[in-house]
């Protein structure tokens, strides 16, 4: 049984938005993928099982804290593990998360 979950608009960040300009890279998710959408602000990672009529069923992989990229155990009703119903108008693009600083990303240039 999968757990209800009520997905945040992806907004600008929308996936079927970005292959609506951009379309020779879609490809509907199959057993393995792993999909990202938002969750009361948090990015959540589905791990595909099935994807059925436009929908993508799975596991919740991971949950990302926005604010500075930590990972979460869980979040609202929402936990790892759990098995969700992705519809693809609810899937996002990853946001950049946190400040760099906070990540130990290096500046070369």
């Amino acid at each position: 049984m999968h757990k209800h979950v009520e997905w945040d608009d992806p907004g600008a960040d929308s996936v079927m938005r970005h292959f609506q300009q951009e379309p020779s890279g879609y490809a509907n998710p199959g057993p393995g993928d792993i999909l990202s959408a938002r969750h009361e602000g948090a990015v959540v990672r589905v791990k595909v099982e099935a994807y059925v009529e436009g929908t993508s069923i799975g596991e919740v992989a991971a949950i990302i804290s926005v604010d500075n990229g930590r990972r979460l155990k869980s979040h609202g009703k929402l936990a790892l593990g759990d098995t969700v119903r992705l519809p693809d108008e609810f899937r996002a693009l990853e946001p950049t998360l946190g400040d760099p600083d906070d990540r130990g990303d290096v500046n070369l240039a």
